[in-house]
């Protein structure tokens, strides 16, 4: 076996260990809430999520072997993302106003009026 082919190897094992770690970690994140606490449920729901992203984007997109100013380009994006979902949260997120209608067409009790 040659020294590319060992190297070669190698590489395809790194590939399974880190499929494992992301299935374990899809298991975890599936069996977390139901256990029904808000705060396992939220840590495996987003923890587990941005934990399984990161390991995509660096083995299976090859960010880490990449110069290092591409996670930074990464990293700006986004906060880019998150200056906009800011920005746009409050009016978007609000469920009242004058300009508010809701599309799904449900349309709330009114309580009875006492004379």
């Amino acid at each position: 076996m040659s020294e590319s082919n060992a190297a070669h190897g190698a590489h395809e094992t790194n590939y399974v260990r880190i499929y494992g770690i992301l299935l374990a970690l899809f298991v975890i994140s599936v069996l977390g809430p139901t256990l029904g606490i808000e705060a396992v449920t939220l840590i495996t729901a987003f923890g587990l999520a941005v934990v399984k992203a990161t390991m995509v984007a660096g083995y299976f997109m090859h960010l880490n072997v990449e110069k290092r100013y591409i996670w930074y380009i990464l990293l700006a994006m986004l906060v880019f993302i998150l200056v906009l979902f800011a920005g746009v949260a409050p009016d978007v997120m609000k469920s009242s106003g004058q300009n508010w209608r809701d599309a799904s067409g449900f349309v709330p009790p009114t309580p009875p009026v006492h004379h």
